[in-house]
């Protein structure tokens, strides 16, 4: 028993060994002394702070809305104008295409993290995968009050489904057209017949479209934020009995607003979907060494900290853990609809131009 405690000491101690930068590394980010960073998520000023603590290097953070980023480092890339040396981003479809391919980012994996991060994950390097699932008010239903994604094409069901405008956050419109992806439509026509007891009569090209057409047609309720629609959807002694397609860490308000929300696992035939946050080097980077040891931080224990206080996100490394509680995200990645970024950048704006014959 003694030299099997031993043993395990010495494994938890190894893998505590592997995270640390390389010294050469660190000397030459010092030297550069300031690194900047464009983020689609708020956090980035904790895992900030947190980083010029342990390495005295500042850092300019700025939060941006997702389409907000990608404009801005392809306006100053391409005209060439010095900005950010590295982005946290979002949107698969048009970072591959706007951003990847015309050269504006490029791939960086840390080599302490190529035996760590799933290979998967690596190209472009993912810093987290982040889910969008069904919520539903738990005080006022005991159980989830629907279990199938139909029943809000369903004429008693008209006005309770929120989305937040896909307009406003490309991962929604990301959402939307890769339910149109033949094999998820095919599981969608499934799901109908099993709602509806026939099989489904399409006036569209597939059951995708279908339900985009079907949900607009129902009184769909457009949100301008997640934050918003859980603060609708979870509120108390109101009996709310709206249902919203919703970030799941917005669960995290039950003990911080006094919200009563709770997440639709068993929905059929997905309880919504996930997509990645990247982490990626800006080609004119001015703190290329300052920029690559942040990386190596955020994909850490100590850099993912900021991110790991709630449900509903989850590190590339896997030796991080997901927030008590929660299911793991290869639990979720069965339940959700994730994200092709060559489909969603072939298919996206056939999507669009569908989403605005019916919804205006």
């Amino acid at each position: 028993m003694k030299v099997r405690f031993v043993f395990v000491v010495f494994i938890l101690l190894l893998s505590l060994t592997i995270f640390a930068a390389s010294p050469s590394l660190i000397t030459a980010a010092k030297k550069e002394g300031k690194v900047v960073v464009y983020s689609i998520t708020s956090r980035i000023k904790n895992a900030a702070e947190a980083f010029e603590n342990k390495y005295g290097i500042k850092v300019e953070a700025y939060n941006l809305k997702g389409y907000e980023l990608i404009e801005k480092v392809a306006k100053e890339v391409g005209g060439g104008i010095v900005g950010a040396d590295f982005v946290i981003a979002q949107d698969g479809g048009r970072i591959f295409g706007e951003l990847i391919e015309p050269g504006y980012l490029y791939n960086y994996v840390p080599e302490d993290m190529m035996s760590i991060i799933p290979e998967e994950y690596q190209n472009p390097l993912r810093l987290s995968i982040i889910t969008k699932v069904f919520l539903y008010n738990s005080e006022t239903f005991t159980y989830p009050p629907v279990l199938n994604v139909w029943a809000f094409t369903d004429p008693k069901y008209k006005g309770r489904f929120f989305f937040k405008d896909p307009f406003k956050e490309g991962v929604n419109m990301n959402f939307l057209t890769m339910i149109t992806k033949p094999e998820i439509a095919e599981e969608l026509a499934a799901a109908y017949e099993r709602y509806y007891g026939k099989p489904i009569e399409l006036t569209t090209e597939n059951a995708g479209y279908e339900w985009i057409k079907g949900i607009l047609e129902n009184g769909l309720v457009l949100m301008k934020s997640d934050t918003t629609m859980a603060e609708s959807i979870g509120v108390k002694g109101q009996g709310i009995d709206k249902i919203g397609l919703c970030t799941y860490s917005k669960v995290r308000y039950r003990e911080t607003k006094n919200l009563a929300l709770l997440p639709i696992a068993a929905m059929d035939p997905f309880a919504g979907f996930y997509y990645p946050s990247y982490l990626m080097m800006v080609s004119n980077a001015a703190h290329p060494n300052a920029a690559k040891l942040f990386i190596e931080f955020l994909l850490t224990e100590e850099g993912f900290e900021p991110w790991a206080g709630s449900e509903g996100t989850y590190s590339s490394n896997p030796n991080i853990r997901p927030h008590p509680g929660d299911f793991s995200f290869e639990i979720w990645e069965k339940l959700l609809v994730g994200e092709d970024p060559e489909f969603l950048f072939n298919n996206r704006l056939d999507v669009e131009e569908f989403w605005n014959e019916y919804a205006y």
